[in-house]
């Protein structure tokens, strides 16, 4: 953003040294599109610590006791400001998400302080002092727990490589502080502010209506939970059952969704390709040129901004026959509609660019990240790894072309290039020339100037420096034969005919030499159709290649080569992030049981953030793996607080069904409060619309949807499964050796 801010700065310094015929326009800046999304996450980072204030303030209803939790949001996010200025990072998309995620989450500890002190002071009657103290001493394990779990599930995303890998850091960086700092606050903040706002609960006072109305639903909810909850651990087959079902759930939601590598945003341009024929002149190409021009400015006019045409220009290469054409949409606020979308408009170009006989005209989207090639399609490389030649690397090509355009999980599928042209070989005899008199370096020159134009020297025109050069006229240098009027002086000073030591033949072959890792290669571009992934697509290829000749086999570049490398570590990933949260929690509580309970409310979670993706058509890209994760540490924080205080009241002499009924009672509180207090957080980001709408749904979709799925269900789940692997590690210890005592030992 600096960098466009200081080109633009510049050029208008330099302005008035312009000629009055001459204007500035930007015809592809990138720069309006950053600033837009990055607005947009500020935007609903500012509307998530709204709506977590008022959920806050409903459960608690004290404004005082809402305070608290609110203060550690700036003090959380200036340190974690801080903590990215020391690792590098900037403000961008990718650290405002983490952000945006981080408001939800960062509340989590101060929420659990607050409401436990708010319960003591409410139930046993303390002053704000003796609850606090008694608070800390019951809840400090489990504050670090779930910031352990958090952490834990995050951590690992750091380490990865690749482009992935940058993605992936950024978020953890951003999360992992915010929640160690989260819980430092929770831990030294937060009780002292306790102590310093709250005040001794006066019974009797009337609350307002609303109030009243909320405590009478949530008393007939907690009434309706516990016995619930107790017909469950009663009946553990039946959770058992459930359980199974939520697994096989998972498993099949998880392979059915379709995969990307990052969604689809729309960026306010579009870049539009034309390629002729072989041999069609400049004139000829800009003919079609302005064809597509007069589409974009005719029947799109309403939404396109400006249009910058270039002929002799291409992505796949340069040449006569082909041109680039830029267009730039008016902002967004001009296009809310959905007709009026990047895609939309790309979409009807392509409706319309079918009409043109005369060549071959893409409508393409840029990709959504710079740098991964230049459409947001599919993008590979067709490979001669048997040597077979051009020739039969060509029928190859055609024949994929062809199979691709049968299909209809493809659309647009394309080679990113020229076809072979006509081509005029010189073949310089060295040793006559060498006779003659005539050194190499003047022939190339003489070649050169007479083709290409060679500069010589400056002229001053009216006050202003001007460029000369050389060229052979355009009646000397059109046809063939013309190669044998030119001349070269040799070292004598006569002028021998070129003709005398050279000859030319024709010849049919590609304009370049292409290769893709030190073999031969043409590159194919395409988009998945209408209602089509691009893992889809990709898998789609991937068949078709099969069915070529041997020897030929196809290389994944650009985004294409991205999505791959992110779909094959994200099996990784989850399980390197499970195992490390497991890992920490047997080390922090000393015990197989409590991290193996609270690893099994983990698919609760998860099906919830898979369902709402597909019902809301959304696709298993990086966004949403990142919020995956995120709903694995909130699915594994919840079974924390109910399985951490099941412990202590059974550490009290209660029995295992009776201590998980009282936990999950305490807990249900503090855990819809938290749990609705992110989901309101994510809301923005779920229902976001404009400049980077595809990440903020990606995210917030699937993470809102776990987190519903997690609370609603997993309360009444958590206890039966934390009950189911309590019994099964009774029942094992029971029948261990080490439990029964030796037939043979002395009776005492």
């Amino acid at each position: 953003m600096e960098t466009a801010e200081g080109i633009r700065a510049e050029i208008e310094r330099q302005r008035v040294n312009f000629p009055t015929s001459v204007d500035v326009h930007y015809p592809f800046d990138t720069s309006p599109f950053v600033r837009l999304s990055i607005e947009g996450v500020v935007v609903t980072l500012i509307e998530a610590i709204v709506l977590v204030f008022l959920v806050m303030y409903l459960f608690l209803q004290n404004i005082r006791a809402t305070i608290i939790p609110t203060l550690a949001i700036p003090v959380v996010l200036l340190g974690t400001f801080a903590v990215l200025g020391l690792f590098g990072y900037s403000i961008n998309t990718l650290t405002m998400f983490g952000m945006v995620l981080a408001i939800g989450l960062l509340v989590d500890d101060a929420i659990v302080v607050v409401e436990n002190v708010e319960r003591v002071m409410e139930e046993e009657g303390l002053g704000p002092r003796e609850a606090t103290i008694k608070s800390m001493g019951e809840i400090s394990s489990a504050l670090v727990g779930i910031t352990t779990v958090l952490a834990a599930v995050f951590i690992p995303m750091a380490f990865f490589s690749g482009s992935v890998g940058i993605i992936y850091r950024q978020f953890s960086v951003t999360i992992v502080t915010a929640m160690i700092l989260s819980v430092l606050v929770a831990l030294v903040l937060t009780p002292a502010l306790c102590v310093a706002l709250l005040r001794k609960p006066k019974h009797g006072v009337a609350k307002a209506t609303p109030f009243r109305w909320f405590n009478a639903g949530f008393s007939g909810f907690t009434n309706i939970y516990q016995r619930t909850t107790h017909a469950l651990l009663r009946r553990i087959a039946i959770s058992v059952v459930l359980f199974i079902a939520i697994a096989a759930g998972v498993g099949a939601l998880f392979t059915s969704l379709p995969s990307a590598f990052l969604p689809e945003e729309d960026q306010g341009r579009l870049v539009t390709a034309v390629q002729l024929p072989p041999g069609a002149t400049a004139d000829r190409t800009r003919r079609v040129l302005d064809q597509v021009i007069e589409h974009y400015m005719t029947n799109e006019r309403d939404y396109v901004e400006g249009i910058f045409g270039s002929v002799g220009f291409s992505f796949g290469g340069q040449g006569q026959n082909v041109a680039t054409v830029f267009v730039a949409l008016k902002d967004f606020e001009q296009r809310r509609t959905p007709e009026s979308s990047a895609a939309a408009i790309a979409q009807r170009a392509m409706a319309a660019f079918r009409s043109i006989s005369d060549g071959r005209v893409v409508a393409l989207a840029p990709p959504a990240i710079p740098g991964f090639g230049n459409n947001s399609g599919f993008d590979f490389f067709l490979r001669d790894t048997g040597n077979a030649g051009h020739e039969a690397l060509m029928a190859a090509r055609n024949q994929l072309l062809g199979a691709a355009t049968q299909s209809e999980k493809l659309t647009g599928t394309r080679p990113n290039g020229q076809d072979d042209t006509p081509q005029f070989f010189i073949s310089i005899d060295r040793d006559r020339a060498s006779a003659l008199g005539i050194e190499l370096s003047d022939i190339d020159a003489t070649l050169s100037t007479a083709w290409g134009g060679t500069y010589v020297n400056d002229f001053l025109d009216r006050g202003r420096v001007k460029r000369v050069y050389v060229q052979s006229g355009a009646e000397f240098r059109m046809q063939p034969e013309d190669f044998e009027r030119w001349h070269i002086r040799n070292n004598a000073g006569e002028m021998v005919p070129l003709s005398s030591f050279s000859t030319g033949d024709w010849s049919f072959g590609s304009p370049r030499l292409e290769r893709y890792n030190g073999v031969s290669a043409v590159q194919l571009q395409g988009s998945p159709a209408a209602g089509v992934s691009s893992g889809q697509s990709m898998e789609e290829i991937d068949r078709m290649v099969e069915d070529l000749p041997e020897g030929f086999s196809h290389q994944w570049t650009g985004l294409s080569a991205e999505e791959r490398l992110a779909g094959n570590q994200a099996l990784q990933l989850y399980i390197i992030s499970v195992i490390v949260v497991f890992l920490a929690l047997a080390a922090l509580y000393e015990s197989w049981t409590i991290p193996f309970s609270v690893m099994l409310s983990v698919p609760v979670g998860i099906l919830g953030a898979l369902a709402a993706a597909s019902c809301f058509g959304q696709l298993n890209d990086v966004y949403f793996k990142v919020g995956l994760l995120t709903t694995i540490g909130l699915t594994a924080k919840n079974a924390i607080l109910i399985v951490e205080f099941a412990t202590v009241e059974e550490s009290k002499g209660k029995t295992l069904i009776e201590a998980t009924i009282e936990a999950a009672r305490q807990r249900l509180r503090p855990i819809l409060m938290t749990s609705f207090a992110f989901i309101l957080g994510v809301l923005p980001l779920a229902t976001a619309s404009g400049a980077g709408a595809g990440s903020q749904n990606s995210i917030g979709i699937g993470v809102m949807g776990g987190m519903i799925s997690a609370t609603l269900l997993g309360i009444f789940l958590i206890p039966a499964v934390y009950v189911a692997t309590r019994m099964l590690t009774r029942m094992g210890a029971s029948r261990s050796p080490r439990s029964q005592p030796a037939a043979d030992a002395p009776a005492k």
